[in-house]
């Protein structure tokens, strides 16, 4: 059993030090998002792939090892979790304040990102809206028909208008 907490200990370690490199990553993403470059955009966002991808491989080997130890336990593994776990090691203090510490350093660090992603999704989402406020208005002045103009008789007058187009052909 020692030995599965040792192994714990290492993953949700490794685990923390991987949300903790994502957080200058998802700062820099809003600054991105804010100047509006895709490209940067797009660079930033196969960054933060890589570490989803990390953070995927520690997520299984932590489910492993939580199985194995609800098992060694004889509790269901479905109803451990860490906070359970360190309830239930009073007899091996140093494991338990240990696991404390990295459950409480994680769960801040995953709030901080939660709250930059919040963020960034906002950004993001307002972005989305001033882009089809943009496209209805180009589609809008596209559509009108011509120049609406009227004389003083009240009859409308129906010159044709120039470049009303959405692009100029003459390049």
């Amino acid at each position: 059993m020692a030995s599965l907490i040792d192994e714990l200990i290492e993953i949700l370690g490794k685990e923390e030090e991987v949300y903790n490199g994502l957080i200058p990553v998802v700062r820099e993403k809003t600054q991105i998002i804010v100047k509006n470059d895709t490209a940067a955009l797009q660079e930033i966002t196969a960054k933060e792939q890589v570490a989803i991808d990390q953070i995927t491989a520690l997520e299984n080997k932590r489910a492993r090892v939580m199985e194995d130890i609800a098992t060694v336990l004889g509790k269901e593994d479905k109803n451990l979790n860490l906070s359970t776990l360190i309830g239930l090691l009073d007899s091996k203090q140093k494991e338990k304040r240990i696991l404390s510490e990295l459950h409480d350093k994680l769960k801040n660090t995953v709030n901080i990102l939660v709250e930059i992603n919040n963020r960034n999704k906002i950004l993001i989402q307002h972005s989305l809206e001033m882009i089809e406020f943009n496209m209805n208005f180009l589609q809008s002045t596209r559509m009108s028909p011509g120049n609406n103009t009227y004389t003083k008789n009240a009859s409308q007058n129906s010159e044709k208008s120039l470049g009303t187009g959405m692009f100029d052909a003459k390049q």
